[in-house]
């Protein structure tokens, strides 16, 4: 008998090879696979093709748009789409950790610092997609991925987007996941704006800080019900900065849509002043055990050498780099899949120190040729956007790992 996956892998021949099942959700299937084309681990999830009727298939391409138009180092990017044996299907990277709710299964709970660090580049996230007319609607911790200790948010299935045609369910039924939804989503009137996104958010950092969702009710519908009348429990004290961050969740988790932050990035700042670590202040957050180490994000090398084909070079530099800085323990340094999300970018400095949380921005150029290197590097300290040192290096490739490891240490001095 042939397997689901055999069938796919004929369909998609040439193009990705199925390995294994990576999870199963409400409407599709996510299989772990290699990129034949270009010789990378990538998952693709697949719809379920029980649920191919008309409207599983508009939304299905609805989530593939929406998540297209979505270009932040938090959220899990796009590679590829299209259709193969008469199934729909997009790609994705895979996330080099777990999902938030299998952190949460195995622990518990988060210790403060983390916890809010968690939720702030989530919120970061969400701001990007709110600002583009995105609204999540599904925030919870399965949908939160811990990628190389940066958490990104995944599954964009049942989000709304102004404009759009984005109503896939009947009036009046709820879209969202029970113990995360707001008040307004159980209610199903009208569409929700990003303050669901944020009560939700606020409903997985209470999670992380006691264990439980602020509704740990026996059933979903009660669970539904408890949003709606039920007052949260309060926070039980969790050291410094628990009055201030006790303040935060309940303003976030307020009934009425009107009386939470205007938006996820005020709720965001709000949290991180609770245990010094405001976002406006990229890079020099304070944990629960003393300040963080700056952070720094490493901008993909651009290739300068007049022959595309040495993208690739360029790309493995920048790989280098950042494994080099990730070993200094005075610095924080953003992960590599993050900051390859980049390239290209039209982001200023400043607005991408914000988003990401650091202090330091580092920018180079490689020029290719023949086995001579060229290879130019900028740090920069992103609030001010100024350069705090440039240098040239120049070499073979036979002395390229030596350059790298100068470039981090001119850095790190």
């Amino acid at each position: 008998m042939t397997s689901a996956i055999d069938t796919l892998n004929d369909a998609l021949r040439g193009r990705y090879r199925l390995q294994r099942e990576l999870g199963r959700g409400g409407m599709a299937t996510v299989y772990l696979a290699e990129d034949v084309r270009h010789g990378r681990t990538v998952a693709v999830k697949v719809l379920d093709p029980t649920l191919s009727a008309e409207i599983g298939k508009r939304r299905f391409k609805q989530e593939v748009r929406t998540t297209a138009r979505l270009n932040h180092p938090h959220i899990l990017p796009l590679f590829d789409s299209g259709e193969a044996g008469g199934r729909l299907f997009y790609v994705m990277p895979v996330a080099q950790g777990e999902a938030l709710d299998a952190r949460l299964a195995r622990e518990g709970r988060l210790i403060p610092g983390e916890a809010v660090a968690i939720a702030v580049g989530v919120a970061r996230a969400l701001a990007h997609a709110h600002g583009l007319g995105v609204v999540h609607r599904d925030i919870k911790p399965a949908n939160i991925l811990l990628h190389q200790g940066e958490s990104v948010v995944a599954d964009f299935g049942v989000a709304l987007t102004t404009g759009a045609e984005s109503r896939l369910t009947a009036d009046g039924h709820g879209v969202g996941t029970f113990y995360y939804m707001s008040p307004e989503q159980v209610a199903g009137e009208g569409d929700p704006d990003g303050r669901a996104d944020q009560y939700a958010l606020a409903c997985v950092l209470f999670e992380m800080l006691t264990g439980e969702p602020p509704f740990p009710r026996p059933t979903a519908r009660a669970a539904a019900t408890a949003h709606l009348v039920d007052t949260p429990p309060p926070l039980p004290p969790a050291g410094k900065g628990h009055e201030a961050l006790a303040a935060a969740l309940s303003r976030a988790l307020a009934k009425d849509p009107g009386e939470r932050f205007p938006t996820i990035t005020e709720f965001a700042e709000a949290v991180g002043r609770a245990l010094d670590e405001p976002p406006s202040t990229p890079g020099e957050e304070a944990g629960p055990d003393g300040p963080r180490a700056p952070g720094l994000v490493v901008l993909p090398f651009e290739n300068l050498s007049p022959d595309p084909d040495n993208e690739y070079f360029s790309d493995g530099l920048t790989e280098e780099v950042i494994a080099d800085l990730s070993r200094i323990g005075a610095l924080r340094v953003i992960s590599r899949t993050s900051a390859m999300r980049l390239k290209a970018t039209d982001r200023d400095i400043p607005t991408l120190a914000r988003e990401l949380g650091v202090r330091f921005v580092l920018e180079g150029g490689v020029r290719k040729a023949g086995r001579d290197l060229r290879i130019t590097a900028r740090l920069i300290e992103a609030a001010s956007d100024d350069t705090l040192w440039s240098e040239r290096f120049a070499g073979t490739l036979d002395e390229v790992f030596q350059i790298q490891e100068q470039v981090a240490r001119a850095i790190a001095e």
